[in-house]
């Protein structure tokens, strides 16, 4: 469980750091492609990287070819919940597969009838964003999990007002596993930063060999430490820079 009244421990050149992007260096927005980094972020993000000898990630559950318009291409990039990566100026891998057409079509089915419910495909993953009808909630839930039922490789991810089904490989944690085993993360403590579920199997692997996870908001979290919000990551990091 997060310790949130001690500060995460500063960060130098011997950690690999990876960071969530939605809620993590971006404030949640009701629609997510309103969603980009703060003002000078990116600068900061880059000059991190560059301190860290390129040894820092942003792993998202969007899709890459996404996340790829919204941080910098000189970073190494991880979407689709590690599907998919990029390294630092070079062409993003090929494409996954997409979902099923028969379940792209079920939970089309019952996304339609909701007003303010809104289904994003990304690659195999598709998520259900109710932000605008988060009464909505346990309803879609109960619905989403029926039709999801039917497929042995899917299980449903819940976040923050976002439902997620997911095929078992699409996993932060295993992708912060294998990414740790290549350079330049190799030989380094894992750090991550994260604020949603989806982030939960990576905090644990963090932990596991040897470094330390942050999460970003309020919530039960696997995490050692807690910052309380979007802002306050921007500041850890500057706090590299020896900008605070």
């Amino acid at each position: 469980m997060s310790n949130s009244s001690v500060m995460p421990p500063a960060l130098d050149q011997g950690v690999a750091l990876f960071l969530d992007f939605d809620g993590t260096l971006s404030p949640l927005q009701d629609d997510p492609d309103a969603v980009f980094l703060a003002s000078g972020l990116d600068s900061v993000l880059m000059r991190v990287s560059q301190k860290l000898d390129g040894a820092l990630a942003i792993l998202s559950g969007r899709d890459l070819t996404d996340l790829s318009k919204r941080v910098p291409d000189t970073l190494w990039r991880f979407g689709n919940h590690g599907l998919r990566s990029a390294a630092p100026g070079a062409a993003m891998t090929e494409g996954v597969p997409s979902a099923p057409k028969s379940l792209l079509s079920g939970i089309s089915s019952v996304v339609d009838v909701h007003d303010g419910v809104r289904l994003e495909e990304k690659g195999p993953v598709l998520a259900i964003h109710y932000r605008a009808a988060p009464e909505k909630s346990e309803q879609l839930t109960h619905e989403i999990s029926s039709v999801i039922s039917q497929y042995k490789d899917y299980s449903l991810q819940s976040g923050k007002m976002v439902l997620e089904a997911k095929p078992s490989g699409a996993n932060k944690g295993v992708c912060l596993q294998a990414a740790m085993g290549t350079a330049p993360f190799a030989g380094r403590l894992p750090v991550m930063i994260g604020d949603d579920k989806t982030d939960e199997d990576a905090f644990l692997v963090a932990n596991k060999l040897g470094g330390w996870s942050i999460k970003v908001g309020e919530g039960e979290s696997a995490a050692n430490y807690r910052l309380a919000s979007h802002r306050d990551v921007a500041t850890y990091l500057e706090q590299v820079l020896g900008e605070v």
